[in-house]
């Protein structure tokens, strides 16, 4: 047996964005085909500081191998000058069961993540698009300026964080890296106000409004993962058309969208549908330019063994990796 382990590094120049991105819409349609089993992943408490171990397992017909994802979330971790989500993904091949692969799950999971609001955003913004909102200052935030730029002509990016000296920096760095306009605001109003608008915090309580956000707007809410936390407030969620990963997980996960169907402001029959149903035809995309459209993302692991088998076959033909023999 012959296990390849691949690294954050391998992985991001392995895995572009834009091949990325690509790769989210097979792994779209294949969930939407019911082509993919989602399990619903396990989330353990560790200890009374909110830290959590999450175990993610899944296959897909239309993949060589089915895995899993293991990984921990520590919200402390970034004070403390480490990431706050770490982990791997395992692949197995199909046809044996044999462990072939053990690949970074932090790096994979930020770019797929990235790259599934990158697609949604191909399918739903305006195409002038021109200014791009993140509203968080972490490993996300960088990863959803690159999905952005992927598929719209953004030519300014605003920043807003909690540490305005951290956002500043940030949009220092990433002007010096992308070459545009990136600035730092301290109005989430004025954030909030731009074509795109991407939330990847993990505030439990909403931090985008409804008021900030103009006609024709598209938004992606990544970072609240829990039937209890929220990063849009319920006019937001109200007047937008919106569309998610996994109509399953919203149901058990998304409190972006729960607690407006709870508190009796919006059915949940109104929620257009999956991007996979999308990129089928089953369902329309953005009707006119003044629509706002909302992705809200929850992340799922047919997204992550896509993501995997693609850099697992780009690592054995390009012989990156360590290779261990048993």
């Amino acid at each position: 047996m012959t296990l390849r382990i691949i690294s954050a590094a391998q992985v991001r120049s392995l895995l572009p964005m834009a091949d990325c991105i690509s790769v989210m819409e097979s792994a779209m349609l294949a969930v939407s085909n019911n082509r993919v089993s989602v399990p619903p992943r396990q989330i353990s408490p560790i200890n009374t500081n909110n830290d959590l171990f999450g175990v993610m397992p899944g296959s897909s017909v239309e993949l060589s191998t089915y895995g899993v994802k293991l990984f921990s979330l520590y919200p402390d971790n970034p004070a403390k000058g480490l990431p706050a989500l770490q982990g791997l993904v395992t692949l197995f091949d199909h046809k044996s069961g044999t462990p072939i692969a053990i690949i970074d799950g932090a790096e994979i999971t930020a770019i797929r993540t990235a790259a599934a609001s990158g697609l949604a955003t191909q399918y739903l913004a305006r195409d002038d698009a021109r200014t791009c909102g993140i509203i968080g200052t972490g490993v996300q935030a960088i990863a959803h300026i690159d999905a952005m730029l992927a598929v719209r002509p953004v030519e300014e990016i605003l920043i807003w964080g909690r540490d305005f000296g951290k956002a500043a920096a940030m949009a220092a760095a990433q002007s010096e890296r992308t070459g545009l306009t990136v600035r730092a605001t301290k109005a989430l109003a004025e954030v909030g106000a731009c074509d795109l608008v991407c939330t990847v915090t993990n505030s439990p309580a909403p931090i985008l409004k409804g008021q900030y956000v103009k006609p024709g707007t598209h938004v992606n809410l990544v970072g609240a993962h829990s039937s209890t936390t929220r990063e849009a407030d319920t006019d937001l969620i109200v007047k937008s058309a919106v569309y998610v990963d996994l109509l399953a997980s919203v149901h058990n996960e998304g409190g972006d969208i729960l607690i407006p169907i709870q508190e009796g402001a919006l059915d949940k029959s109104k929620l257009v549908g999956e991007i996979g149903q999308l990129l089928r035809g089953d369902i329309a995309g953005r009707t006119d330019e003044a629509q706002i459209t909302l992705y809200k993302s929850l992340g799922i692991v047919a997204q992550d063994l896509f993501a995997a088998e693609f850099v697992y076959t780009r690592a054995k033909a390009e012989d990156v990796g360590v290779c261990l023999t048993f």
